[in-house]
C-alpha cells in the first residue's frame, strides 16, 4: 500500500494569511505516532508559521503555536481539524 491523500483543503484570507491542511493514510504509523495518518496543518504567511499541527517522524503528534511546540493528544482526524481551526481562530482574534 502506498500513501493515499485522504484530505486536503486550502484557504487564503484577505490579509494574505493561508490555511493549508493535508492528511495522508500511510501503510505504517509514522515513528512516534500510534495511528496510520500523516498530517500537516499550517496557518501563517509565506515563510512564517503561526499555527501548525503535524506528526513529523520521531516527534510524533505535536503542535506549534508561534515559537512554542507541545505534544498534541491525537484522537480522530475530525478532532484534529477542529482543534487546529480553533487555534487559528484564536490566533486571528476571532474567538
Amino acid at each position: 500500500m502506498k500513501a493515499t491523500r485522504v484530505f486536503y483543503d486550502r484557504m487564503e484570507y484577505a490579509d494574505g494569511a493561508i490555511v493549508e491542511m493535508v492528511i495522508w493514510l500511510v501503510p505504517q504509523p509514522v515513528e512516534g505516532s500510534a495511528h496510520r495518518l500523516k498530517y500537516s496543518l499550517f496557518y501563517g504567511r509565506p515563510g512564517q508559521r503561526l499555527v501548525g499541527y503535524d506528526n513529523e517522524r520521531g516527534k510524533g503528534d505535536h503542535k506549534h503555536f508561534t515559537d512554542r511546540e507541545e505534544p498534541y493528544p491525537f484522537t480522530t482526524p475530525e478532532a484534529l481539524v477542529s482543534d487546529f481551526l480553533a487555534d487559528v481562530k484564536k490566533m486571528r482574534g476571532d474567538s
